[in-house]
């Protein structure tokens, strides 16, 4: 008898279901394995449309670092379209956060963690959201559709295009204390 596994599952037991977790006193690798793990993050724009206008706006998007396996790249990848209400407030101010927690994989689950004790990890990004070139397309496209498939049947009239969340600053919330303050070179040059 031949075991086959939803491709949730085997996603999961590629990316190593959350365990594995590196110590809270490593907050640039604890960022990196985070970033990886995560499907999804909280995109939070300055609202350009009225009533909202000049007030933070926040929205959820899929995204991913790299394929499922045992690292990433740690840069957040997204495919967007300009018909998307939060696009259009990056198309006046590219300014933005993004959040990603382990309440959205099994980890914190069971542990027993809620999604907002600060033991169940999760990273702050502030940066810029900016659509990539055609050479860096081809991994975003590789790092998204692998996590994402359905992403491959979304309507081609939409304009899909790929973006990448640029990083200038990284707050780390994995254990009690307050949040740790991690640079970009740090984030990108440790090993996960």
């Amino acid at each position: 008898m031949r075991l086959q596994l939803l491709p949730w599952a085997l996603l999961a037991l590629l990316a190593g279901g959350g365990a594995g977790i590196p110590p809270h006193d490593d907050a640039a690798r604890v960022a990196r394995y985070v970033v990886h793990q995560c499907d999804w993050g909280a995109l939070a724009t300055l609202s350009a449309r009225e009533p909202l206008r000049g007030r933070p706006f926040a929205n959820v998007f899929s995204l991913s670092d790299g394929p499922p396996g045992p690292r990433g790249s740690g840069v957040p990848y997204l495919y967007l379209t300009a018909l998307e209400v939060s696009v259009q407030d990056l198309q006046v101010d590219a300014n933005a956060s993004l959040t990603v927690s382990l309440a959205q994989t099994p980890y914190c689950k069971k542990k027993g963690y809620d999604p907002q004790n600060p033991l169940c990890a999760h990273i702050i990004f502030s940066g810029t959201v900016d659509k990539v070139n055609d050479t860096e397309a081809v991994f975003a496209k590789l790092a998204l559709f692998s996590r994402h498939p359905e992403m491959a049947s979304w309507p081609q009239d939409h304009n899909w295009f790929f973006a990448k969340f640029n990083i200038t600053n990284i707050w780390v919330l994995d254990y009690f204390g307050g949040l740790k303050t991690v640079t970009p070179q740090e984030y990108y040059n440790v090993t996960p």
